[in-house]
């Protein structure tokens, strides 16, 4: 564990500071959506059409993809060091770096507060729209940059410090299978007709898995609002503790939270998908509208968040 921290999961960490994910970049997440795929389209050929089969064959595609992708690396990772320890730690070194998306995140959201600056709205919702899911057409600046805010504030413990955890306590092997329970939420963990049995396992294993590590992130999230300047620590955790579970999701409104209180905004609320309205409770006290500058602020919260976690591997490394 302390070996691989300070060999693999601090430079990789580094990595993903520089160099972010380049899109032309072949990537273990897009394997892994490709091979979900293929595996639903096999499995409702073999399972009946009812609801309990599709509930069977949606348990057996949440086993199977973390299964494969964590104990494929694991016996890769072996054979590669049987011929070479240094070729094992570069290909390590590299998927590792790979399963973290900080710098992602702070491209793909700071894209958003660019046009919105330049008061191109009309530019701000095509790039708010390749990072949620709701309707974007009607957006006003404002939800624009919420939309934008909400979403580094909840993708922080799905891509950023969950991952962490995960690679910290059993490596790339373990990142790897909370990565494939994660995309198999984010594709097909839906509540809709087409998913709500086939999806049901991977979305209530991925409630599992992100437990202790949403609520992690949000006290360390309050913790890094206090060290940063435009951010309130005390208002943070007040509303984290009051606003945390608002959410349908057990998970998703902890680091959320935490984030509308370090900027003394509200988030969340009502949003309309797929053209119907969707009713959801708001997370902080309206104090000031979302702001364009709120985006970056909540980048350095994501970054501070990750950072104090880093700092606590650290410590457990030293100490273990």
């Amino acid at each position: 564990m302390a070996h691989f921290f300070w060999t693999v999961l601090l430079p990789a960490a580094v990595l993903d500071l520089l160099l972010g994910d380049p899109h032309w970049m072949p990537h273990p997440v897009r394997w892994m959506g490709r091979t979900i795929s293929v595996l639903e389209r096999l499995l409702r050929r073999l399972f009946p059409k009812t609801p309990a089969g599709e509930r069977g064959a949606g348990i057996v595609l949440a086993l199977a993809l973390p299964i494969l992708f964590g104990g494929g690396s694991a016996l890769i990772l072996w054979g590669l060091g049987q011929v070479s320890p240094w070729l094992s730690w570069v290909v390590q070194l590299w998927f590792t770096y790979q399963l973290l998306a900080a710098r992602s995140l702070q491209k793909e959201s700071m894209a958003v507060c660019y046009p919105l600056k330049k008061h191109d709205l009309e530019g701000a919702r095509q790039a708010v729209s390749r990072i949620v899911g709701r309707d974007t057409q009607a957006l006003d600046e404002t939800g624009v940059a919420k939309a934008a805010v909400e979403t580094v504030a909840e993708n922080t413990c799905d891509g950023v410090t969950a991952p962490l955890i995960f690679l910290f306590l059993g490596g790339l092997p373990t990142g790897m299978a909370y990565k494939a329970v994660s995309t198999l939420d984010s594709m097909v963990g839906y509540k809709n007709e087409k998913y709500r049995w086939f999806g049901w396992a991977s979305a209530r294993l991925d409630d599992v898995l992100n437990f202790i590590p949403a609520r992690l992130s949000g006290l360390l999230m309050c913790i890094g609002a206090a060290l940063l300047p435009g951010c309130s620590g005390r208002h943070a955790w007040s509303i984290f503790w009051r606003d945390r579970r608002k959410h349908a999701s057990p998970n998703s409104a902890h680091t959320e939270a935490a984030c509308a209180g370090a900027l003394e905004v509200q988030l969340a609320g009502d949003a309309s998908y797929f053209g119907k309205v969707v009713h959801k409770p708001t997370l902080g006290d309206p104090i000031r509208p979302v702001e364009p500058e709120d985006i970056p602020r909540a980048c350095w919260l994501m970054y501070a968040t990750a950072a104090l976690f880093l700092l606590l591997f650290a410590g457990l490394s030293i100490w273990l």
